[in-house]
């Protein structure tokens, strides 16, 4: 179907906005952040959160049209046939774009680079990291689920016995039961507490066990299904169930971040459960419309439509840790205003991003570039408790080294007072 293309392309798209928009200063409230961080600029977006904060849920969309189109093409080819294909179409991107990040974090990063070796083979490899692990690039934990599900669909076309329609089944109740009790324990439970935490862990750590999303997989096969024939009323029941539980997952972590992050704490956790039902609305409605039309021959998609396509993998791949390297480039690289400005900040610019430069005159600088410092301009942000400058605090030699007009970009997120210009030694002294 001509739709998954472009539905694909705005899934990726949305994953990436809430890495660069949100994720990048808002993992201070939750935890410590991956190698993007070495690479990334340190630039605030809070003012943006209402709109950024639940892109994640693209992963989500992601899963669904996996299961829709791995069982396209679990139903027209062989075992071998097939995982063929699935490695032909995962891996060499892989292959190219982990080595892209790797040689991004390597030249640019301010890591010792012993740290990248296991996390690059693990991405080479595209093998779970384990829950104590480190993936090179975040992004990377879907690829265990994926190929988890991929696995799962080849063994049971090897055994000619279990069908699609079984599999969907399965993971349909598999997942459910899950999901249910992740209800369950959210009710009874905080996020500091053990048996949340497990919860968590099999949404990312141990995504291989297909747990918390399996329902998204089984999903998307009954959609392709539905796209073939007309679903049986037990098989509708079935496909109702999937939706409730993939909403429940979304809820659960929407729940986890709104109580988690200050910044997005009036938010509501339906918005990412009505922009993922919007998704697979649309996806269903061109499964019948696909239905209806069987005996007519579907007309090509557009050429633009294959290429966003195309380009939606490499994208995912890429956007996090180049993607912020690319963006450090673009901020650091533009002169800063008037630090003047700063003292004329008002109730109607919270936004405001002063730069603040190292005077190589004197040996002074103006700002750190620590994890630390910016955990600490973040937590402005968040409404979080500051850290504490400890070891983490005092730049590496290797970031002191990369450019001679480093700095971090501060935030203003919580509008001021009016106040009239101080002199220059005022200024000078808060600086």
């Amino acid at each position: 179907m001509s739709l998954l293309d472009p539905l694909r392309f705005a899934a990726a798209l949305g994953v990436a906005i809430f890495h660069q928009m949100f994720w990048s200063w808002a993992w201070t409230s939750i935890g410590v952040p991956g190698f993007e961080r070495t690479v990334a600029a340190d630039v605030l977006y809070p003012s943006a959160a209402p709109f950024t904060w639940f892109g994640w849920v693209g992963v989500e969309i992601f899963f669904v049209i996996s299961g829709f189109v791995i069982a396209n093409s679990a139903s027209q080819s062989s075992p071998g046939a097939f995982l063929l294909g699935r490695a032909l179409r995962l891996y060499p991107a892989v292959w190219v774009c982990a080595t892209a990040t790797l040689l991004v974090l390597l030249l640019f990063g301010s890591g010792p680079a012993s740290e990248l070796i296991l996390p690059y083979v693990h991405a080479m490899l595209m093998v779970p990291k384990g829950v104590t692990g480190q993936w090179l690039d975040e992004v990377y934990w879907t690829l265990a689920a994926e190929t988890a599900f991929y696995g799962l669909v080849f063994c049971a076309m090897l055994t000619r016995r279990i069908t699609l329609r079984h599999l969907a089944f399965g993971l349909t109740i598999y997942s459910a039961i899950f999901n249910a009790a992740a209800l369950l324990v959210m009710s009874s439970t905080t996020p500091s507490d053990l048996p949340y935490l497990v919860i968590l862990m099999f949404r990312v750590p141990c995504a291989a066990f297909l747990l918390s999303h399996g329902c998204f997989f089984a999903l998307g096969i009954w959609l392709f299904i539905s796209a073939n024939r007309e679903l049986t009323a037990l098989e509708k029941i079935a496909l109702a169930v999937t939706c409730v539980s993939g909403a429940a997952e979304i809820y659960f972590f929407a729940s986890f971040f709104l109580t988690s992050i200050p910044a997005i704490a009036d938010q509501s956790a339906l918005a990412p459960i009505m922009v993922w039902a919007a998704a697979v609305l649309l996806i269903a409605l061109a499964a019948r419309r696909n239905r209806q039309a069987a005996d007519t021959a579907s007309p090509e998609a557009p050429a633009y439509l294959r290429t966003l396509g195309l380009i939606t993998y490499p994208l995912y791949l890429t956007h996090n840790v180049i993607g912020a390297a690319i963006i450090r480039a673009l901020v650091e690289g533009r002169p800063g205003p008037d630090l003047g400005s700063l003292d004329r900040a008002g109730p109607s610019d919270p936004g405001l991003l002063v730069h603040l430069r190292e005077d190589r005159a004197s040996g002074q600088a103006r700002a750190d570039r620590s994890p630390c410092a910016f955990r600490n301009a973040a937590a402005a942000a968040t409404g979080t408790a500051p850290l504490s400058a400890g070891p983490r605090a005092a730049p590496s030699a290797a970031r002191r080294s990369q450019g001679e007009r480093r700095g971090v970009l501060a935030a203003l997120c919580r509008p001021t007072s009016p106040r009239t210009a101080p002199d220059k030694a005022a200024r000078t002294g808060r600086r």
